[in-house]
């Protein structure tokens, strides 16, 4: 039988260790120099603040036996760092924030699903992720400037703000994303990028540069801009978006501007644009429709080598008209709708000129003379094809009396 004098003691050793276990794992930031460091948080299931590992940590770092950190996850300049991982950490609620780690090559988070901001700048060295749980939860991601080829381990179902820019070896980004709070920026990544966003219904503002392919099947508002800029995609389909911006304020632009290779452009059920309806210098689209177009808010502004756009159900357009292009187009159907109490209300340019591709947007007013004359233009074509049918049917005739 113990005598209490023995377990008194050990109950006060057992006191004083749990003190300090708790001590540890209350403290507001957590400071990880080397492994060992990383040990002592071992007993900890939830960390109540921040862990910084430090520029002086080097080699590997695991930190193994925290679930959930309510603060921050924080490793910056730590030059001589190889490998940063953890078996258990499934909850970062603050920032997750790596940046200027130019020997991490392994980045592990066996059980992470939940972060508040993943914020990865400057990482030349790490070429994939290992995340097997995958991240499906987090308020704003920034990727900027890493070796990885690959997102995957990141598939979110929510985002506020979505930034991916300068991952020059990025091959493929898919993701579940349903709507976008705030904005997506993806820019300046590897040439043959291909994106993908097959669940999209909304997003605040979207713009995409450098991608070799896009995918927004669902997407039906853009509540903000969208704009395609110096892409090499061949073609764009939205088969579901109906409006982008708020022609109530006027804001949100579409915007097509240096696509050298896009020639096919469908939003079959796109109705307003918000701001203006902007198509620039993308020299292999040669015709541009927008059938259920019906109210712009700002102003509709189309340069390059297509022929007459076809607008036929525009209603209203609150700014300016400027079209030109290289190929002979019908403006008279177009400046039979501009003036004061008409559908176009701003200043009016219809033309044909001979480098329309290297023309912006213009408040010179003017038009070019056609023979036909329609809004769309079909119904006049269809007009002339007949006729001409006609007059070749009639030489016929005379040729056989």
């Amino acid at each position: 039988m113990f005598s209490h004098k023995v377990l008194l003691p050990a109950f006060a050793v057992l006191s004083v260790a749990s003190a300090q276990t708790s001590a540890i794992c209350s403290q507001a930031t957590a400071t990880i120099n080397s492994q060992a460091d990383a040990t002592a948080l071992a007993d900890c299931a939830t960390i109540s603040g921040s862990v910084v590992v430090s520029s002086a940590a080097s080699g590997v770092i695991s930190i193994d036996g925290p679930q959930q950190i309510k603060g921050d996850l924080i490793c910056e300049n730590a030059g001589g760092l190889t490998s940063l991982s953890s078996i258990s950490i499934g909850t970062i609620t603050g920032s997750f924030t790596l940046n200027n780690l130019t020997l991490l090559s392994t980045l592990s988070m066996s059980d992470l699903q939940t972060v508040g901001t993943i914020a990865w700048t400057a990482l030349p060295a790490l070429s994939e992720l290992t995340f097997p749980s995958t991240v499906s939860k987090a308020t704003s991601v920034t990727i900027s400037n890493t070796f990885l080829s690959t997102l995957d381990g990141i598939n979110l179902e929510t985002v506020q703000t979505l930034q991916i820019d300068n991952n020059n070896r990025l091959k493929t980004f898919s993701t579940q994303i349903a709507n976008v709070s705030s904005s997506v920026n993806i820019n300046a990544n590897g040439d043959s990028l291909a994106v993908s966003f097959p669940n999209l219904i909304w997003a605040a503002n979207m713009t995409f540069r450098n991608v070799s392919s896009i995918s927004i099947p669902s997407l039906a508002v853009v509540n903000g801009s969208l704009g395609f800029y110096g892409n090499y995609i061949t073609s764009l389909a939205a088969p579901n978006l109906t409006s982008v911006g708020s022609s109530a304020t006027g804001s949100g632009s579409l915007a097509f501007v240096s696509n050298d290779k896009l020639a096919n452009i469908s939003l079959p059920l796109l109705t307003s644009v918000g701001g203006a309806d902007q198509i620039a210098n993308n020299t292999e689209l040669s015709s541009i429709s927008f059938p259920e177009l019906s109210t712009v808010g700002g102003a509709i502004d189309f340069s390059g080598n297509f022929t007459t756009p076809l607008l036929p159900s525009l209603t209203n357009v609150k700014g300016g008209f400027n079209v030109q292009s290289e190929q002979q187009i019908d403006c008279s159907g177009f400046q039979s709708e501009a003036g004061s109490g008409k559908v176009i209300q701003g200043t009016f340019t219809c033309k044909t000129t001979a480098d329309a591709s290297s023309i912006g947007s213009s408040t010179s007013s003017g038009s070019s003379a056609s023979a036909t004359s329609s809004k769309g233009a079909a119904a006049s074509y269809g007009f002339s094809e007949v006729a001409a049918g006609v007059s070749v049917l009639g030489g016929l005739l005379q040729m056989l009396l």
